[in-house]
């Protein structure tokens, strides 16, 4: 739970960093308000939860709602090729390493998620 919180916290700063001017009173729920980012923390709960598959439908109507953040956009796809990899789904899984890269040039696993062997080691082929 407190994982989902920094989570939800880095969510708000990012979306309200990408926001040209946000109005004064834009806050948590302003931004949990709108479906993308409201799925993509449906998607980071359920993932958070190993409920693999409805992390994945939530991720994937995040993505294609339209999020505002290219860094919510990067986590969003980075969460989906954790759960390709596990599923075997190695295509789907460079995919969307490649796909967080390319919404967030600055996407990177930490230390120990890039040590992870099973995702590992196609991150490491697939984000130089």
């Amino acid at each position: 739970m407190k994982r989902l919180m920094w989570l939800v916290w880095g969510m708000l700063a990012a979306a309200l960093a990408g926001c040209a001017a946000p109005p004064p009173s834009a806050g948590l729920t302003d931004v949990i308000e709108r479906p993308a980012e409201r799925a993509l923390l449906t998607g980071m709960r359920a993932y958070d939860d190993a409920q693999y598959a409805q992390a994945e439908r939530a991720l994937t109507t995040a993505l294609h709602t339209g999020l505002n953040s290219a860094r919510d956009r990067a986590s969003a796809y980075k969460l989906l090729a954790f759960i390709y990899c596990t599923s075997s789904r190695l295509a789907d899984c460079e995919a969307s390493f490649r796909a967080a890269r390319q919404a967030d040039p600055a996407f990177a696993l930490t230390r120990s998620e890039a040590g992870h062997p099973i995702w590992g080691p196609v991150y490491r082929r697939v984000v130089p």
